[in-house]
């Protein structure tokens, strides 16, 4: 059933902060069977995304802590969107608070380059949610 209110909508990623990035990579990748599909950035600085299987992507942080109980690394919801601009503002009029105003990112991500434009607001229990569209990826 289609989104009335924010057009296009559908789950894109969830993030996660790994504690131990190489540990957690093959984890979810050789364990897992999530595809490697694009990276990028270095030391706690790296990213790396990792398709499910059905096109849901799972972004893989490095930099997190060791949890043992709780939300562990989450980091935040993201949504695929139509327009980034209209969803975030709709998040806005709806209570949400802003976080990050929508923009254009280009990323130095390899094997596949990505432009994406992205806003981020918190929820109204101070969850992170991220509107996303990807513009161009080669």
């Amino acid at each position: 059933m289609a989104n009335e209110i924010i057009k296009g909508m559908g789950f894109h990623h969830i993030a996660v902060k790994a504690a131990n990035f190489e540990e957690s990579l093959k984890f979810y990748t050789e364990g897992l069977g999530m595809k490697f599909y694009t990276q990028w950035g270095e030391g706690d600085k790296r990213i790396a995304m990792l398709d499910l299987g059905d096109g849901g992507i799972l972004e893989l942080f490095a930099g997190g802590e060791s949890v043992e109980t709780g939300n562990g690394g989450y980091i935040h919801f993201a949504m695929k969107v139509d327009d980034v601009d209209a969803a975030y503002e709709a998040a806005i009029k709806a209570g949400a608070k802003p976080k990050s105003a929508p923009k254009i990112a280009p990323l130095a991500s390899a094997p596949v380059k990505l432009t994406l434009n992205c806003g981020f607001v918190y929820g109204p229990s101070g969850e992170e949610l991220e509107f996303f569209r990807i513009l161009e990826a080669e």
